[in-house]
């Protein structure tokens, strides 16, 4: 029994450091490598490096961005509080996932959340901005820029809603 909350505690946190070093080094190449798009860009598209295009309908390129606010560039005029709420809300997390999660099918979707915040603070810290890099245009829809704490954010929250819309259901039937 102990060995199995051992295994509940490490696998969220290999898992979180492993997004987080991912999400470094990610924002790390494209901040050293990529040139920052401001204005208009003559190459594909938008000045980012294309990886495929039309392939269904969807195009993906690497482009560098910065984000100075939550998602979409929200909030960009209140960086230092949303900086301040960004860290109060991942050591929240880290408490409730460590002394009062009693869900063990939580552990990994909390994982996600926490690492992918973590990642963008420290964008803060390294950058004085966020790095955005993963670029898509769905069907002739421009989607806003994205880095891979973004993407651990959004599993993570999908896998929270799913997992407690089936216990919801579960305990209603």
């Amino acid at each position: 029994m102990k060995m199995n909350r051992i295994y509940n505690r490490l696998v969220p946190f290999f898992l979180s450091a492993g997004i987080l070093l991912a999400d470094i080094l990610s924002k790390l190449l494209t901040h050293t490598y990529l040139p920052l798009i401001n204005g208009y860009q003559l190459w594909y598209p938008y000045g980012g490096i294309g990886v495929f295009k039309n392939f269904l309908g969807i195009e993906f390129s690497l482009s560098h961005q910065i984000n100075r606010g939550a998602a979409w560039g929200v909030l960009s005029d209140f960086q230092i509080p949303l900086l301040y709420l960004r860290i109060v809300l991942v050591f929240g997390l880290i408490a409730y996932a460590l002394f009062f999660n009693k869900y063990k099918g939580w552990n990994i979707p909390l994982a996600l959340i926490i690492a992918g915040a973590a990642g963008n603070i420290l964008d803060y810290f390294l950058y004085g901005h966020v790095v955005d890099m993963l670029h898509f245009v769905f069907w002739g829809y421009d989607f806003p820029v994205f880095n891979l704490a973004d993407c651990a954010i959004f599993i993570g929250v999908a896998w929270l809603s799913i997992i407690t819309g089936i216990k919801k259901n579960h305990l209603t039937a």
